[in-house]
């Protein structure tokens, strides 16, 4: 039985971070690394596509302590439990879909995405992307680690069992209901180039979990005379 995304995750709060770290493999290890991979230095500004707890922010605050985050989040319940993780630090956390709560220009030094952007097609990631790369200050990038789809016929597959089952329980397409369907590592890179990322990497895997770096262009100076 599908269930909306944000009632999905609220309902699995109470041994949620446990959950995570123990049954998705290399989880201890990738959460840290991906937080390894952020700014540092004194008051950076981080973007973070569905926060949750801050699995991610966990090692991320012990790196850099005085950075300011703005997590946007679909659970409510997520985001009281990361407020109440982290009381000391600063934080603007957003109840709502990452797809429509708008995020400025130029506003941030580093993005990041931890284990929640297997959900979409890449038709919807794109303009998503566009937007987290207009929100990026010059030469800011984003960090997005996920898990993929080992190859097309999978990306296929999951895509197709997706819309069998919202067929089958008579969902429409406003809403947004929790079943993986991860895309290759090829097409998540197509849809960060076609939002006009100047360059996309793979920084480390861990079986079908991958870390990226997108990174957004520089801002052309003019020639002094």
């Amino acid at each position: 039985m599908l269930e909306k995304m944000g009632e999905f995750f609220d309902s699995r709060l109470e041994g949620y971070e446990e959950h995570q770290l123990t049954t998705i493999d290399s989880a201890r290890e990738f959460y840290p690394f991906t937080a390894e991979c952020l700014p540092r230095f004194p008051g950076a500004r981080v973007l973070d596509l569905g926060c949750g707890t801050g699995l991610e922010l966990d090692p991320y605050f012990a790196i850099e302590p005085t950075a300011h985050i703005m997590g946007v989040d679909l659970a409510p319940g997520m985001l009281g439990e990361l407020r109440k993780k982290f009381p000391d630090k600063s934080m603007t956390l957003i109840l709502g879909s990452y797809f429509d709560v708008p995020f400025g220009e130029s506003a941030f030094d580093a993005a990041v995405s931890a284990e929640s952007l297997h959900h979409f097609t890449k038709e919807e990631k794109i303009p998503l992307y566009l937007k987290v790369r207009k929100a990026l200050k010059p030469g800011g990038y984003f960090i997005l680690t996920d898990c993929f789809a080992l190859n097309e016929e999978e990306e296929r597959s999951r895509r197709a069992e997706l819309v069998r089952l919202k067929k089958e329980q008579s969902v429409g397409d406003g809403e947004f209901y929790h079943y993986d369907t991860p895309l290759t590592v090829g097409h998540e890179t197509e849809a960060l180039m076609e939002a006009g990322f100047a360059s996309v990497e793979v920084l480390k895997n861990w079986g079908a979990t991958y870390t990226l770096k997108a990174t957004a262009k520089e801002e052309k100076t003019e020639a002094t005379v």
